[in-house]
């Protein structure tokens, strides 16, 4: 298999699946906890809303960083800012000054994070083997998400959330070790090219921050509602959708190399809308709930090579990756924080929430239209054979 011998994406894979193993199970349990000390719904989508605020604010700071310190460093970092957030959450009794503290950390460690992470994804990887790995490396953060959520909601339930939250937070930091064996991507101070060439990342993502408001966040607060608010239940249900999801991405991933692009696109948002129809209906009925989150497991892993391989071709063709990458989150902040408080005015107002849980359907519908433009133009020719 190719796509494995590029060593630089294989530390960087095991990097991400370490990180997954804890994110999986802390960012679950993230609004799940917070329901628990008594936040309405609408306050909790605010309180995550305005974590996007401050990770758009604060993005910018992250480019002359990256020139100083280069790509590698600061992913270092932000992974260990990343683990911070949860022993904070453990300490959150309310809506007052410790949530408020979470929140600003919240901020500041995924714009350091994840600006950096797919900066470095789409310079070490290689555009011919782009599907295959992305889909290695979902396939492996969904084996390690079967573990997640159980171990969480076990230490919730056994040792309370500082031991839970505690543990997330060393295994994240923990997961920056892999990155010492990953090569330097350096960024320049100043680039050429126009600053439309930076936007093509940014369409995408603020078209996918608006699906991901309604078909994760919102998403995890109805499954957990629909079971009862238990913790134990809550996480074997995102076990049970990890194992399901786990090995879709790699066939998918082959599929696109193979030249196949437009086809996945249709079957990975066709999928897409039909899961997240059926959520709408699943809602309060713990059975087929669990059925939904499954269903959904299946189309993101689907889903996700299939966006982020032209994301991340478009990333390494322009004038400099991160740049393009820093347009692209500040383009999820946008969609995702607004459809997180569109849900949360929702809401508030009294909608119910099949109808709100509805919402990213407008988003895959403009997705899969955006996707097959892509596929039907791109530049890079198929792979034939593996």
């Amino acid at each position: 298999m190719a796509f494995f011998r590029n060593d630089r994406v294989n530390w960087l894979n095991l990097h991400y699946a370490i990180n997954a193993l804890a994110r999986t199970g802390g960012d679950a349990f993230f609004c799940a906890f917070l329901l628990r000390k008594g936040l309405p719904i609408p306050v909790v989508l605010t309180a995550l809303a305005v974590v996007l605020l401050g990770r758009f604010l604060v993005r910018p700071a992250v480019l002359p960083l990256a020139v100083r310190f280069g790509l590698r460093s600061l992913l270092i970092v932000g992974s260990v800012l990343v683990g911070v957030q949860y022993p904070l959450l453990a300490t959150v009794t309310g809506l007052g000054p410790r949530l408020y503290a979470v929140v600003a950390v919240s901020a500041v460690a995924d714009a350091l994070y994840w600006t950096c992470y797919h900066a470095c994804f789409a310079s070490l990887g290689d555009e011919a083997h782009r599907g295959h790995q992305i889909g290695a490396r979902e396939a492996i953060a969904a084996i390690t998400g079967v573990v997640g959520p159980l171990a969480t909601g076990w230490c919730l339930n056994v040792f309370g959330p500082m031991v839970a939250f505690g543990a997330t937070g060393l295994v994240l930091a923990g997961s920056a070790l892999p990155l010492l064996a990953t090569p330097d991507a350096r960024v320049a101070p100043e680039i050429g090219g126009s600053f439309a060439s930076l936007l093509g990342g940014a369409r995408f993502f603020a078209v996918d921050g608006w699906i991901g408001a309604g078909s994760y966040t919102l998403w995890q607060i109805a499954l957990f509602v629909s079971l009862g608010e238990s913790y134990t239940a809550f996480g074997g249900t995102l076990a049970l959708a990890a194992l399901v999801g786990a090995v879709s991405g790699m066939a998918l991933g082959k599929w696109i190399d193979r030249g196949h692009g437009r086809r996945a696109v249709w079957l990975a948002l066709g999928g897409a809308g039909l899961a997240f129809a059926f959520r709408s209906i699943a809602f309060g009925h713990a059975p087929l709930a669990i059925i939904g989150s499954a269903a959904g497991a299946v189309s993101a892993a689907l889903y996700i090579p299939t966006l982020m391989t032209a994301v991340y071709n478009q990333a390494k063709l322009s004038p400099c990756p991160l740049r393009f990458h820093m347009a692209a989150e500040g383009g999820y902040d946008v969609g995702c924080g607004g459809g997180l408080l569109v849900a949360a005015t929702l809401l508030w107002a009294g909608a119910p929430m099949r109808l709100v849980l509805l919402a990213p359907l407008i988003g895959v519908a403009l997705m899969a239209v955006m996707l097959t433009r892509y596929y039907a133009a791109s530049p890079l020719k198929p792979v034939a054979t593996i």
